[in-house]
């Protein structure tokens, strides 16, 4: 396991359960920024909270806090010019994550996709989880509204977090010397005194040094487990070694437990996850199909005191191709808390599947599918690993408009790029 990923003590955290938790506390500590707020996210929709948001930074850059704003250039295709200009005009700086080639109007490149979702305020307070920037994520949606989680933490991992959202923007072009200015401007070590009890630990996935570092702390926390493992997550097809680690747990009589989509927002999801069913049941462990609406979450637990929460799914995009962060968490107040959401939904919204919903199924296909899924599930990480590995690159709206100017031959200049454009 890579040496990187250690665990820090004396934070708080709080568990944030869809948009009407999330969004007024990351826009609230927007507003209260002295000095900086730096946003991550894969998908920012020019909605009623995408438009908040823009507010809130726009509000903060104008009083001379500095922001920055990271747009994945797949997950955030259709934002208007005068959306980016209202912000680059403030003094928002827009990053768009490997914004790509594109032909007739679609990006190519839709693999290595910067699916993070961080907050960080002023290097004392960050934000992580799997909740994008979307209406889609509040109940007044309707039914196809998502079901998702984040954690607001306070403490020492904080500066980590940091540390990692100021590197990743110098990686992206601004180079070291800006890395190490920005660095000297963060709080000094007394601002990242001790704030509550938990141990955490922040882990990302990238297509560099860090390949498969949350499947590690996943298949890690599986190993350990003797009581109970929940895991609730929105696109489950993971890898071979995980699901061989579930099986083992559930037959040394650990509760194990699944939380997967029944309503999916990709009937595919749903198709992929249900391949597996035969093999996990038999196994022992329990399925459960969160059915009220869709299940975006990405969050687990493991006995009393270890849980996850984050922007990794359990699939072949997330665990070999994406970039992607999580918090692990070691407090037993907080694994508490997830449990009882959790608990909540299983007893409420979830139908429990048993092996007598698929008897159904004709067990000559169910074997010759068992085999291909098998092969599948044991060869894909390192297949998916052989796609080319570009260095991604984080290219500001003013530069990508300026050069989709030029091959349009437009020459008044706008102060900043339309999304479309960008991505």
């Amino acid at each position: 396991m890579n040496n990187n990923n250690h665990w820090t003590g004396g934070n708080r955290v709080e568990l944030l359960e869809n948009g009407e938790e999330f969004f007024p506390r990351v826009f609230e500590a927007i507003r209260q920024a002295k000095r900086e707020a730096i946003v991550e996210t894969f998908i920012l929709f020019e909605d009623k909270v995408g438009l908040q948001l823009h507010a809130a930074m726009r509000e903060a850059a104008l009083r001379g806090v500095k922001v920055d704003l990271m747009i994945d250039g797949f997950g955030s295709p259709d934002l208007t010019r005068e959306f980016i200009e209202g912000l680059t005009s403030a003094g928002v700086k827009v990053r768009v994550f490997d914004p790509g080639q594109r032909f007739l109007g679609k990006r190519l490149n839709v693999f290595r996709r910067m699916h993070r979702k961080i907050v960080v305020i002023d290097g004392e307070r960050a934000f992580v989880g799997g909740i994008n920037y979307s209406a889609d994520h509040l109940l007044d949606f309707g039914p196809k509204a998502k079901q998702d989680y984040a954690v607001e933490l306070h403490g020492p991992i904080v500066a980590e977090i940091h540390q990692f959202v100021l590197r990743a923007i110098a990686l992206g072009g601004k180079g070291a010397g800006w890395f190490r200015r920005r660095l000297r401007q963060a709080p000094a070590a007394a601002a990242h005194a001790r704030a509550g009890e938990a141990d955490a630990m922040f882990v990302t996935r990238d297509n560099r040094r860090h390949t498969n570092d949350i499947e590690q702390q996943y298949r890690a926390a599986i190993r350990a487990a003797r009581e109970r493992i929940v895991i609730a997550n929105a696109y489950f097809f993971p890898g071979y070694r995980l699901i061989k680690e579930l099986r083992r747990a559930a037959r040394r009589g650990v509760d194990v437990r699944l939380i997967l989509q029944g309503e999916p927002d990709m009937p595919i999801v749903k198709t992929a996850a249900s391949m597996l069913y035969h093999h996990l049941l038999h196994a022992g462990v329990r399925i459960y199909e969160y059915c009220d609406r869709p299940l975006h979450g990405k969050v687990a637990l493991m006995d009393d005191k270890w849980s996850t929460v984050g922007s990794s799914n359990l699939d072949p995009l997330s665990l070999s191709l994406n970039l992607e962060s999580n918090v692990i968490v070691r407090d037993q107040a907080f694994n508490g808390v997830l449990w009882e959401r959790l608990d909540h939904l299983m007893q409420h919204s979830c139908k429990k599947i048993d092996t007598a919903d698929l008897a159904s199924e004709w067990s000559g296909w169910r074997l010759v599918r068992s085999f291909f899924v098998f092969h599948i599930l044991r060869w894909y990480p390192a297949l998916l690993g052989r796609l080319p590995r570009h260095v991604p690159r984080l290219t500001p709206a003013e530069a990508i408009e300026l050069a989709s100017r030029r091959d349009t031959g437009t020459s008044q200049p706008t102060g900043g790029a339309t999304q479309t454009e960008a991505a």
